[in-house]
This record gives structure tokens, C-alpha cells and sequence, in this order.
């Protein structure tokens, strides 16, 4: 499995309840510029309409060697998932305070895959919070560690 970007801001922004793997539908020159690693999943996020899951602001740069037929970078993208997934994702972010976000694009074989995540936002507060339980765990760990 290669990863060609991860969302890592993601992991402090929400509280993450669930993930689920997708399939991407790619242009050609899509797929090649993942390749050699030139996407952004920075302020990326996904819907739901029509029973169909769609990835809006996640920049694929144009292809180095394409030519006039080279995609838009920040095209929307239509994400593959089972409908029973779709179903069951649109009742959860039909809830308050849940959306669902992509954490990476990856290769798994020959197919690109990305990771969604349905997540609920976190308030600062609570991320300082986890920034301090983190920090004294840390002191704990060494602590044993010389002791």
C-alpha cells in the first residue's frame, strides 16, 4: 500500500468516530500525477447527494507530461461505495456536528483509495486538552523509563 498524501491536520481538528475505504473515479492523468505524489487533501471534505458520495476541494496538480487534455486541478471527484454505506453515512451526518472527511489517498494494487472518516469537530479547548494528556503521558513514559 502506497500513500501519496495524508489529511494530518485531520487527526487534530476532529474527533474521528469511523473510517471507511472508497474507491476514486480518476482521469488518466489523474492517476499519474498521484503517482508521483501531487495531491492536497487540506480543506477537503465530502457529500452526499443523490445516494452518490463526491470528494469537493482535493487538489490533484496537472500532470508534468500532459498536454491540452490535462484535468482541473480542484475538480469534484465521484468517491465508489456500497449503497448500503452511502445510506448509513447520509443518516449519520443528518446528525449535529458529524461531516465526513478524507484522511488519505492511497494505491492499493493498481486502484486509488481514499480514506473517509466520519467525524465530529473538535472545540479548542479540547484540543488543548489532548495536547496536555498527551504531554504528561509523555513525562510518565520517561519517567519509567529512568526509573
Amino acid at each position: 500500500m502506497k500513500v501519496v498524501c495524508q489529511n494530518k491536520k485531520a487527526y487534530s481538528d476532529y474527533e474521528i468516530e469511523e473510517t471507511f475505504e472508497a474507491g476514486i473515479v480518476l482521469t488518466g492523468t489523474e492517476v499519474k500525477s498521484l503517482r508521483e505524489g501531487r495531491a492536497n487533501l487540506k480543506d477537503s471534505y465530502v457529500i452526499i447527494k443523490d445516494s452518490e458520495a463526491f470528494l469537493l476541494n482535493c487538489h490533484i496538480s496537472p500532470y508534468s507530461h500532459g498536454n491540452i487534455f490535462n484535468h482541473d486541478p480542484i475538480r469534484t471527484r465521484k468517491l465508489l461505495l456500497h449503497k448500503r454505506e452511502i445510506e448509513r453515512l447520509k443518516g449519520k451526518i443528518q446528525q449535529k456536528g458529524y461531516t465526513l472527511i478524507p484522511l488519505k489517498i492511497y494505491f492499493k494494487g493498481q486502484y486509488a483509495k481514499v480514506e473517509i472518516a466520519l467525524v465530529k469537530g473538535r472545540k479548542k479547548y479540547e484540543k488543548r486538552d489532548i495536547i496536555k494528556q498527551r504531554e504528561v503521558q509523555r513525562e510518565i513514559e520517561r519517567a519509567l523509563k529512568h526509573y
